[in-house]
């Protein structure tokens, strides 16, 4: 998946970027950070919500069937809700420290672990993600890895 996640472009910028990324993601699903009226738009196939956000049930009920709705975790209970109010999937983190973030605590692979057997939804590792550290996420059970450096 592609999130574009460009919070402070304007909206119509935003549409720009949106409708460039899904003319060149060849089937590969994107997604955008918060704006589910401009993913709709645009024709991007989901929404990526913070936490405390919207809740996945409201943006579920008013789009199409088979939109993807993610949302941002940091917590357990996070995840629980998420899972609870109807995501497709979570990003959870920060796994490791990151510079992007460098405020935040890193959760570390224990507790990656420990919230993949507590939810049924996929969850995606993020939060200083490398090369190297990317397996053993795998190995602890996310679905995959997110990022922004380490996909740059």
């Amino acid at each position: 998946m592609i999130q574009v996640r460009a919070k402070t472009l304007p909206t119509r910028e935003l549409v720009a970027l949106v409708r460039d990324v899904v003319a060149v993601a060849r089937g590969v699903p994107v997604l955008v950070n918060t704006r589910s009226d401009v993913a709709l738009a645009c024709g991007a196939q989901g929404v990526h919500l913070p936490s405390d956000g919207l809740a996945a049930g409201v943006v579920r009920s008013i789009m199409p069937a088979g939109f993807l709705i993610g949302v941002s975790c940091h917590t357990l209970g996070e995840l629980v809700r998420a899972e609870r109010e109807g995501a497709d999937f979570a990003v959870y983190g920060p796994v490791f420290a990151t510079a992007s973030h460098p405020q935040a605590a890193p959760i570390g692979l224990e507790a990656l672990a420990t919230a993949v057997r507590a939810v049924r939804i996929p969850i995606y590792a993020l939060g200083g993600i490398t090369e190297a550290n990317a397996p053993r996420c795998i190995a602890a059970g996310a679905a995959g890895v997110a990022g922004i450096s380490l996909f740059q």
